[in-house]
């Protein structure tokens, strides 16, 4: 049997409690890095569900996603996540940065999907950032001897994908919605879910958008005609993050001299969208917040962009748009499904290796993705926005727009790495970066560069949530 003591393959040892319940129980095992190689099939999730009895230990694959009403209904009982603050105060009493998969370590009852009892090894998290045990089948099934097995995960590559016609994503919501509510007999989905129009103000400016030889005086004029909108362009003008020198002192300065027609007209959009939809009290735990996720892609993908060839380079402004507006859906889901998104939220939080937007479509048939473009078609937004929104977890999309598409999947892949954003990490194709003609290095120094400027990015994020 290993024993936890560093060897030459590792360099970390399993706090003593653990290591003495494993030889206890004469379950052999190895402790090493965790890899990136092995099959989701072979690895384990561990989640902690709980409600007013006690807490319940699930253990399931990676390439799985666990349903709270499946295991609920398993155990007859109504189970959620323990929440954040529990689960940390039952680790520390461990020594634990990490969940582990070990029943022997918990009084709860554990339940394990039937699929990872028939692995010839498995791979669990040991508790430890960065470690895994890998016990082979033998081990396995003596360590989960007294778990309750069953099927209550769902395979990821079971979910419906994308349709390849965007005009599909209507009947998808409309059917989602019927499902959820008791408006069925409505024919037409905007009155069905009463979207409310495009705000006044983002409808004047996109009118000047539009306009050849719309000048710097006529957006300033426009923009002070909303108070609210005025402040905000003048204190984003103000940021540390534009390094603008000495006092912004009109709407016309911070436009003329420091963030321009084209970043303003994008800026004035995706704030007046923004107010839209308010901001849904329940969320994730532990989740990037959404301005604060919206702020972060929108300069990364400017960066990305201004680093195409300039022969190749698609809109400016669009593309920082697109990365303003990629998660809107999330604000219209909580809209649309108030009741429902308490539950998603809570799958969220389940399933931190899922992306979210897998998880919208296999409780609602619907993602977010679809419904945010959807809601830009609908409110005649540039198709390059809708585009954006919906292949945005497409790294093989190559049709229409898909540039715009692709730097919003390269943003949030790069951000992702530096643990901002949620779900499974994105792998970063060779082909995406060659139909971008950006090279690994280049996308790298561009996040990097971003993230040098967090402080001043975290004023931009302050302004926008309380603009």
């Amino acid at each position: 049997m290993n024993s936890s003591a560093p060897t030459p393959e590792t360099s970390a040892g399993l706090p003593h409690l653990i290591e003495k319940l494993l030889q206890q129980q004469a379950i052999d095992y190895k402790l090493r890095p965790t890899p990136h190689t092995v099959p989701g099939k072979q690895q384990v999730q561990a989640c902690l569900l709980c409600d007013s009895i006690g807490t319940v230990l699930a253990l399931f694959p990676t390439d799985h996603l666990l349903d709270l009403k499946k295991a609920g209904a398993l155990l007859g009982r109504e189970l959620e996540p323990v929440r954040a603050a529990q689960l940390q105060r039952i680790l520390a009493k461990h020594q634990l940065n990490q969940l582990p998969g070990l029943p022997i370590l918990f009084s709860s009852p554990c339940i394990v999907e039937q699929s990872l009892l028939a692995q010839q090894s498995l791979w669990l998290d040991s508790g430890l950032a960065g470690w895994s045990l890998e016990l082979d089948q033998k081990s396995a099934h003596l360590l989960l001897s007294k778990a309750s097995a069953a099927h209550f995960a769902v395979p990821l590559d079971g979910l419906n994908s994308l349709s390849a016609d965007p005009a599909q994503d209507g009947q998808d919501l409309s059917r989602a919605v019927s499902n959820f509510t008791a408006l069925r007999m409505r024919q037409r989905l905007e009155e069905t879910i009463e979207i409310p129009p495009l705000p006044a103000t983002a409808q004047k400016i996109m009118k000047l958008r539009s306009k050849p030889d719309a000048d710097l005086m006529e957006l300033a004029d426009l923009v002070e005609t909303d108070p609210s909108l005025a402040a905000q362009v003048v204190s984003w003008a103000s940021s540390p993050f534009y390094a603008a020198p000495g006092k912004i002192r009109s709407v016309e300065d911070a436009i003329g001299r420091v963030l321009g027609f084209d970043l303003v007209i994008n800026l004035a959009v995706g704030l007046a969208l923004g107010k839209t939809f308010t901001l849904p009290k329940d969320a994730p735990e532990g989740a990037t917040g959404y301005w604060e996720q919206a702020i972060y892609s929108a300069a990364v993908i400017e960066g990305l962009a201004k680093a195409i060839p300039r022969n190749k380079r698609p809109e400016l402004g669009l593309n920082y748009l697109a990365g303003l507006l990629h998660n809107f859906g999330y604000l219209v889901l909580a809209y649309i499904f108030p009741p429902y998104f308490h539950t998603i939220c809570r799958h969220q939080e389940a399933n931190p290796h899922v992306q979210p937007h897998l998880i919208d479509q296999h409780l609602l048939g619907v993602t977010r993705d679809q419904i945010g473009s959807w809601l830009m078609r609908f409110w005649d937004m540039p198709s390059e926005i809708s585009t954006a929104m919906r292949y945005q977890h497409d790294p093989d999309y190559a049709g229409e727009d898909h540039v715009y598409a692709n730097l919003v999947y390269l943003a949030q892949a790069l951000l992702q790495e530096q643990n901002i954003g949620e779900g499974a990490p994105m792998p970063i194709p060779e082909a995406l970066l060659a139909r971008l003609e950006l090279s690994s290095e280049k996308a790298s120094e561009v996040v990097h560069k971003v993230l040098d400027a967090r402080e001043a990015l975290r004023l931009l994020v302050t302004q926008y949530q309380h603009g």
